[in-house]
């Protein structure tokens, strides 16, 4: 008996992968997570909302070539790598969509208000949030609105012009966010691992960010000493209304960790009479909030930038470490910091093969892949000018669809690969400027110590670009991507008007304007045409790295980092008599942002034989992060050093001096003065015949000392 049976294939192998690799992705979220957050004592309405932020944006790079491999038509089916059926697309795009949406739009602002709110209460917390959303939801409403009347007037019909026009803003907005940062990132990470590759150059750019990032620190911690005091002087209030909110001034002062060593802090607020208030007369609810979201910025502002300047003083002390090793061949970081990563606690190299490897491969591997992305770079850039005029031109186009029959291609696993890489990049890129760029309330990602406020925000930006650089992305296989789900779910409904069919072809090519910005330097010319405080550091904006304008120069970075190594930076020591004083003639009443000196950063340096540095090994253990302290004594000896870091006027100056320096005085001109009388009162010699006391041959001083005036004997000692 013969049956003839036609069985359709089955995607048990394409879910079966398609599972792992979710599972891959998950395990990669959490350890994301576990990096910027202490998962044991991070409270959950955080974890889930933002490793959901994380993990959706992830499954798109999974779920884009899998929906190009799968709506292709061909007669191999075998050759579509990796696919699902229609159905089980159309129901993954709608729950990662809708998903990310509610994330990005409603959940992730509310919930990060919610952390940064300076109430106890969960339901005022709530209301605090909503509050401060208002703003905002009445801007997005508002535009929604009128994004409504537009369809409503173009397309004539209202069962998809509410859903589509809330569909089609949300992506307007994010493509506008995206195109900004993916183009400034596409030329900020070649030129970063270019620039890298040169390990002298690299040196001069940390030693250039030195003194930005010391200032800041040192703001930051005068910041939070001002709200420091601030809760001292509230826990001295007794009665009155401070009474109402006793419990709350107890979790402020365990939140501050104030020293019982430190009472002069307080005593300058109490002791003087003429300085303003502190505090209000009447202490309010509304005080106490404020005064609790002040004082949590404060301690994750000064983590942030303690945090910064740890890793700065690492890198410095490799990176001379690597560049010290040219002569002798040998490369030693020395004992790891209790800190450290696993691969930098255990390693198995010899100094001699981390040698070879820090100072010859590692340069040419970033040189090389730095080529590569470059590459890559001008390859999206091209498919973003050309996707809409010629598509066939495509450089993209081809590298993904490999199989081509008639207009129609069809999309295998090698493809899908290389679609992932690519859209892997273009999200880094994206992703990689947020980070660089300097937003308010100064958000930024510290290893183990993230503020939850942060968190939210920089989950809410990964889910806001997601969408629309997976759509942009598929634009670039010409009319290939119009046969799949994502584009029927999306796509026609951004393409319902002419106004977002234009957008999506036309607005991409806008790309061009942060690319030309970031490649030639038009934000450190701004800031310099405008005086927004030029600081032009290395910053992605195609200046100088080794130029700082405004915080100091490379030179001084190089002697902050030496003196603080060595456990000798003297700016530390006057920093808490300042704030005091600074608090009892302004007032921090009047805000966190009253009048401040600048740090000094050009400090004498002092010898100082501690074991201890601030990396938390001996200063013997490790090679020095530069040779400061033999240029400064050289210096003063009237050596000449360096010769190529002076100009002609520099060098004939030191020139000039060390001719100077090195002369002896003449002996006329020791006499002089010999001869006249001083008086009884300043230890003059009782006989009228005698001109002055003999010189002390062995220290050169005058019996005559000035310690003498306030009873002192000649032995250095003063009676006080």
């Amino acid at each position: 008996m013969e049956l003839s049976t036609s069985m359709s294939p089955s995607p048990v192998g394409s879910e079966i992968f398609a599972l792992v690799v979710l599972l891959a992705i998950s395990a990669v979220a959490l350890l994301i997570l576990r990096y910027y957050l202490p998962l044991r004592t991070t409270p959950a309405f955080l974890l889930v909302p933002v490793f959901f932020a994380l993990w959706l944006p992830a499954s798109m790079v999974l779920l884009v070539p899998i929906d190009l491999a799968s709506s292709a038509v061909a007669e191999d089916i075998d050759a579509r790598g990796i696919w699902l059926e229609p159905r089980a697309l159309r129901v993954s795009w709608r729950i990662t969509y809708w998903l990310t949406f509610s994330l990005t739009w409603f959940i992730l602002p509310i919930l990060a208000e919610y952390s940064d709110s300076g109430y106890r209460e969960p339901k005022d917390k709530v209301l605090d949030s909503l509050r401060s959303n208002a703003q905002y939801y009445a801007i997005v409403f508002g535009s929604g609105f009128v994004g409504l009347v537009y369809v409503l007037i173009s397309y004539g019909h209202f069962s998809e012009s509410l859903k589509s026009t809330v569909m089609a803003l949300a992506y307007c907005w994010g493509l506008v966010l995206a195109i900004y940062l993916m183009g400034h990132g596409l030329v900020a990470i070649p030129r970063r691992l270019i620039r890298g590759a040169n390990v002298s150059g690299r040196l001069r750019a940390i030693q250039s960010n030195a003194p930005k990032i010391y200032e800041r620190m040192e703001d930051a911690e005068m910041n939070l000493e001002d709200l420091e005091m601030i809760v001292s002087e509230l826990s001295r209030r007794k009665g009155g209304s401070v009474s109402l909110f006793q419990d709350w001034v107890e979790e402020l002062v365990d939140l501050t960790n104030l020293p019982e060593a430190q009472p002069s802090r307080a005593s300058v607020l109490r002791g003087s009479g003429d300085a303003p208030s502190v505090l209000p007369t009447v202490i309010t609810e509304k005080y106490m909030a404020e005064l609790t979201r002040r004082l949590v910025r404060a301690k994750h502002a000064r983590s942030r930038y303690v945090s910064e300047w740890h890793r700065l003083l690492r890198d410095a002390v490799k990176t001379q470490a690597i560049l010290d090793s040219a002569a002798s061949k040998k490369l030693d970081f020395g004992s790891a910091s209790p800190h450290s990563g696993f691969w930098e606690k255990h390693t198995y190299l010899t100094p001699y093969t981390r040698y070879v490897l820090h100072y010859h491969v590692v340069p040419y591997f970033r040189n090389t892949l730095g080529a590569v992305l470059a590459l890559a770079s001008a390859c999206i850039v091209w498919s973003e000018m050309v996707k809409g005029v010629l598509p066939s031109f495509s450089i993209i186009r081809y590298s993904v669809v490999h199989h081509w029959e008639g207009d129609n291609g069809q999309v295998g696993l090698a493809g899908q690969a290389i679609a992932a890489l690519w859209m892997l990049y273009m999200c880094a890129a994206a992703l990689t400027s947020i980070t660089e760029v300097k937003v308010w309330r100064g958000r930024a990602l510290v290893r183990r110590n993230t503020a939850h406020e942060s968190a939210f925000w920089y989950a809410s930006q990964v889910a806001r670009l997601s969408v629309p650089l997976s759509y942009n992305f598929m634009t670039f296989l010409g009319g290939i991507y119009r046969n799949t789900v994502f584009y029927d779910f999306l796509g026609q409904l951004i393409n319902l008007t002419p106004l977002g069919k234009w957008f999506d072809y036309l607005f991409p090519a806008f790309i061009l304007l942060p690319i030309c910005a970031t490649l030639f330097g038009l934000y450190g010319k701004v800031k310099r045409i405008f005086g927004f405080g030029v600081d032009v550091i290395d910053d992605g904006d195609g200046d100088d790295p080794y130029s700082a304008y405004g915080t100091g120069s490379w030179r001084e970075g190089r002697d902050l980092i030496e003196r603080e190594l060595h456990g000798t930076s003297a700016v530390v020591r006057g920093r808490r008599a300042e704030a005091a004083a600074r608090i009892s003639g302004t007032g921090v009443g009047q805000g966190a942002g009253a009048a401040r000196a600048t740090p000094v950063l050009s400090v004498p340096r002092a010898q100082r034989t501690g074991p201890t540095s601030p990396l938390g090994t001996s200063p013997n253990t490790r090679p020095q992060a530069n040779t400061s302290a033999r240029r400064v004594g050289a210096a003063s000896r009237g050596i000449e050093t360096d010769p190529d870091d002076e100009n002609f006027f520099e060098a004939l100056g030191h020139r000039f001096k060390n001719t100077i320096d090195t002369m002896d005085t003449p002996k006329w001109l020791q006499d002089i003065g010999q001869g006249i009388k001083k008086p009884k009162w300043m230890g003059g010699d009782d006989d009228e015949g005698s001109g002055s006391r003999p010189r002390d041959n062995n220290n050169g001083n005058n019996n005559s000392d000035v310690r003498r005036w306030f009873g002192g004997s000649g032995e250095g000692r003063v009676r006080l």
